[in-house]
């Protein structure tokens, strides 16, 4: 029998509400992004945010019953980002699904922002064999994965300072491309060379799979001052191609490093800078060359959204692993760890 799901994610900036049927067939994917709103601030406030969530989310989860052609007593859970993210906006999504949960008496799944990414490609090919190694590269995190089986988390690498995205949008906003910098600076890269102007790679410690993008930002920050002043004019895009060339190479080899020693041959990618048309280009190349396969989502996919959380929660329904009514925001949310008491199916009475 099929499994339908009704899926919240409002972890940081984007309000989105999805239906999806066994963990992989998308119903409905609905996001109602905030980028217009922050873009003036160059980067996301918390309270904008927040209050956005709260005028948005009643229109959203009923959009996605709607454009999935469903009513409330069609689904069998309801799931939503519990953590990472940002407080007041994992709140309205947490109170949202607890409502629901609770006044239609159905089982409540909270899931974890970073494996809903992860369950992005399985959205796309539901039968990937394990081990695994996944890319986690977003706004707000740099993480390499192993993952043996559903629900199984090794972190082998992650940021030690900015996160790529973070640095992405650092660096165009020095820029003035304004915000979010990733797809400027993808966009703005293809007409510039990246062999023009060098910039540091930190590979850290050998052996290490952790990353560092600070010194990159600062090296770009300090080559525009310098040029700045000495009246010198900067070419933008091969600015943007180098820092961009910078940021996927480490990120290419470090994952790739990762899978062979591992003894892993399939490689996922996930988060908003899996979007990246220089890294996707340039992971496939090296993995082809160590006998590995690349999988990513589609852009649409790569961003927050609620079918990506809906994915993750069909294998935690599938196990029992159900959340009690007593759940809460859990901004420091870590991969893997489940940061409540219990498991309980439906309401608790």
């Amino acid at each position: 029998m099929s499994v339908v799901i009704l899926a919240i994610e409002t972890s940081c900036d984007d309000t989105s509400a999805a239906v999806v049927v066994d963990g992989s067939e998308i119903l409905s994917n609905i996001v109602s992004s905030q980028v217009d709103v922050h873009s003036r601030f160059g980067g996301v406030v918390p309270e904008v945010a927040s209050r956005k969530h709260l005028e948005l989310i009643n229109y959203v989860v009923s959009e996605s019953l709607a454009a999935a052609g469903i009513v409330y007593k069609d689904l069998d859970a309801v799931a939503v980002t519990y953590g990472p993210g940002l407080v007041g906006a994992l709140l309205v999504g947490v109170s949202a699904a607890k409502a629901i949960s609770y006044g239609l008496d159905l089982p409540l799944v909270g899931v974890n922002h970073l494996e809903g990414h992860i369950y992005a490609n399985f959205l796309i090919e539901p039968g990937i064999a394990f081990p695994l190694i996944c890319l986690v590269v977003s706004g707000g995190h740099t993480d390499l994965v192993l993952i043996k089986k559903h629900g199984s988390y090794q972190v082998v690498g992650s940021t030690r300072d900015d996160a790529a995205g973070e640095a992405f949008d650092k660096v165009a906003r020095a820029m003035g491309l304004g915000y979010p910098g990733g797809p400027l600076i993808d966009r703005l890269s293809r007409e510039g060379d990246p062999g023009a102007i060098n910039l540091p790679r930190a590979y850290l410690e050998e052996g290490s799979f952790d990353f560092s993008f600070s010194g990159l930002k600062s090296a770009v920050i300090n080559y525009m001052h310098r040029a700045a002043q000495r009246g010198a004019e900067i070419n933008k895009a091969d600015l943007a191609a180098g820092f961009q060339k910078a940021v996927t190479d480490v990120l290419i080899d470090k994952t790739i490093d990762a899978a062979v020693e591992t003894g892993v041959s399939s490689i996922l990618m996930a988060g908003g800078v899996a979007a990246n048309t220089s890294l996707r280009a340039g992971m496939i190349e090296k993995a082809t060359k160590e006998s590995c396969r690349v999988i990513y989502p589609p852009p649409v996919l790569c961003t927050d959204n609620a079918a990506m959380i809906a994915s993750a929660a069909y294998f935690k329904y599938l196990r029992d692993a159900f959340a009690p009514l007593t759940l809460n925001a859990v901004p420091d949310l870590k991969l893997g760890e489940e940061r409540y008491e219990g498991n309980f199916r439906g309401k608790i009475m």
